[in-house]
């Protein structure tokens, strides 16, 4: 399969380098020059936690998109959530008019964003649950040992031939499976998110950090309880969440079943990997935008519409809008939601 992956951080470079390794005719597009050269030059080292590949996917700087004149059967869109029209935009003319389809590959709800451009009966959903890095120039780094890596679906929630291929596919990566719930599966994936993405970027907390010690558990606790509240509202249905039903987050945010939930978060971090950071901690440790209003900033405005009280991912955009962009994650940047906590 011909696939270009826009966007080589590290789910860009684990999923390109690995399905690369499997033989697929695999490009890379992305603006960090440093990462492009060193790929060019060296290859593309993908590390996981039980071993290391030197993989030789195709890597182009944004401006040489232009050469590409034979057709990607798929266009992956792996960049941040803010940067999904134009990145959208910019592969339309690149993929195959007639066949090809466009894949999203982000954090956040961002399909109907990138269907509103690329066509809904040309999109696809990919949910992933795998955690990845790139920290350094020519290295991606798969942090987690989850089983299961990816979720495939179609908008309308219809089982097709492409949605089967994509699954066999992502197989080279890690367990891939067809879902035919997109918008609950994105939902779970954005509980998951919310309950740790920010939290580890204001605190400075890695994953296993911010799902073991206590006060940011509790604060993840309350995060995630917030965001089925507003799934259910919608009628969405919500998949388990850290192997536990979501209902059970809800009961843990009002005081039940805590121990229960407690130590499915704990087991969460601990396969997390020791040196697992989630996306937006990243971010931070970078200088780097974050996609705060694509995360809990979502939840918090869903909210508001619906009706549905989110005080905890409220308090959360408020803090990281204080902070700004270029600030450090420290533990006492959480206190406000310390002092929340019943």
């Amino acid at each position: 399969m011909r696939i270009g992956i826009m966007g080589a951080g590290g789910i860009g470079s684990v999923v390109g380098g690995l399905l690369s390794k499997a033989g697929h005719d695999i490009t890379l597009i992305d603006q960090w020059w440093e990462h492009i050269e060193k790929i060019k030059t060296d290859g593309l080292i993908v590390e996981t936690q039980e071993d290391e590949y030197l993989t030789h996917p195709k890597a182009i700087h944004i401006h040489e998109l232009q050469h590409e004149t034979v057709p990607f059967d798929a266009a992956f869109i792996a960049v941040k959530s803010y940067d999904t029209e134009w990145a959208t935009t910019l592969m339309l003319r690149y993929v195959d008019p007639d066949h090809g389809v466009f894949v999203d590959f982000q954090n956040g709800i961002n399909d109907e964003r990138m269907a509103a451009i690329a066509g809904v009966e040309r999109s696809l959903g990919c949910i992933i649950t795998i955690g990845a890095a790139a920290w350094e120039p020519g290295r991606g780094i798969r942090t987690d040992n989850y089983p299961l890596g990816f979720k495939i679906a179609e908008h309308d929630g219809s089982d097709t031939p492409r949605a089967r291929e994509l699954v066999e596919v992502m197989g080279a990566v890690a367990d891939a499976e067809f879902t035919d719930d997109l918008w609950g599966a994105r939902w779970s994936k954005l509980m998951v998110n919310c309950m740790a993405n920010a939290l580890s970027g204001v605190s400075g907390y890695g994953t296993t950090e911010v799902r073991s010690e206590l006060e940011p558990l509790r604060i993840g606790i309350q995060l995630g309880a917030e965001v089925a509240r507003v799934a259910f509202a919608q009628d969405i249905k919500l998949f388990s969440v850290l192997e536990l039903p979501a209902e059970s987050i809800v009961d843990a945010a009002e005081g039940r079943n805590i121990e229960e939930v407690e130590a499915a978060f704990i087991e969460a971090g601990k396969r997390g990997g020791p040196g697992g950071v989630p996306s937006f901690g990243q971010d931070v440790r970078k200088g780097r935008r974050n996609e705060i209003d694509y995360l809990n900033g979502l939840v918090s405005d869903m909210g508001k519409k619906l009706g549905v009280p989110t005080p905890f991912n409220d308090k959360i955009v408020e803090i990281v809008h204080d902070l700004g962009i270029d600030f450090k994650g420290e533990p006492k940047n959480i206190q406000p939601l310390v002092d929340m906590l019943p």
